[in-house]
């Protein structure tokens, strides 16, 4: 397995508030724990990066060797879970840090198999034998409205609440993640990506950028395309080959 993570600035912002680490765990596993984070100033910044560095501790210290479908799983929750319990602490005791929240997808790659977490619009697509999957889903305003019918999916791409997240780490004291499990195979693919690179290309496009491009040269292709497209936000993307 091979893993390649970038992060850019963008075009608009003052700020990168993504924040992002790849590792490997225990020489036979890799991990992603991806984050995009939101309030003023730098409390989006503080948000994620506290995240960040709090997941991947915890995920370096509980992984270990013949560990089981199970316990990897909860030692995934646990993590989020634990997470958002410190953000939110932060965000309610720091006036100058109130609201301040982050998304988060992350996943450990392990003996064939993918386990995958999320909370808010950061997402993780699987691409096996030349199809494309949005594996995890979105928390926001517009997929609620989406799946009730409201609207149609074109019409969220436009709609004024398109940004408005519905749940995030550190917004509430408790959470629910999503979780997911795949297998995976040799040549399968999986990206992790900040909503600056889904906001600002379709999924079609990702899939013939992730096509045309060689693996190390994935982050940097889908990164250049966005910002060539509006890149007013920050973007993070993470590959890991099988």
């Amino acid at each position: 397995m091979k893993v390649y993570a970038k992060t850019d600035i963008g075009n608009c912002r003052e700020e990168n508030q993504d924040n992002y680490w790849v590792g490997e765990l225990d020489n036979s596993a890799i991990a992603v724990v991806l984050c995009d984070g939101m309030g003023g100033q730098n409390a989006g910044g503080c948000a994620s990066s506290t995240t960040v560095e709090f997941i991947k501790e915890r995920l370096i210290k509980g992984f270990r060797a013949f560990i089981t479908r199970n316990q990897i799983r909860n030692l995934l929750i646990t993590s989020v879970t634990a997470a958002n319990s410190v953000v939110y602490d932060m965000a309610t005791s720091d006036p100058e840090k109130a609201g301040m929240g982050t998304t988060c997808v992350a996943g450990i790659i392990y003996n064939e198999r993918a386990y995958l977490i999320n909370v808010g619009d950061s997402r993780c697509y699987f691409f096996f034998d030349d199809n494309m999957q949005q594996v995890t889903k979105d928390h926001t305003y517009v997929r609620k409205l989406v799946e009730k019918g409201l609207i149609t999916y074109e019409e969220s791409k436009t709609h004024p609440d398109r940004n408005r997240i519905t749940k995030a780490i550190g917004a509430q004291p408790f959470i629910t993640p999503d979780y997911f499990e795949l297998d995976v195979k040799k040549d399968d693919m999986l990206l992790f990506c900040s909503d600056g690179l889904s906001s600002y290309a379709e999924d079609s496009k990702i899939a013939d950028i992730i096509a045309a491009s060689p693996v190390s040269k994935c982050c940097d292709q889908l990164i250049d395309y966005v910002n060539k497209h509006g890149g007013r936000d920050n973007v993070t993307v993470a590959v890991v080959t099988i």
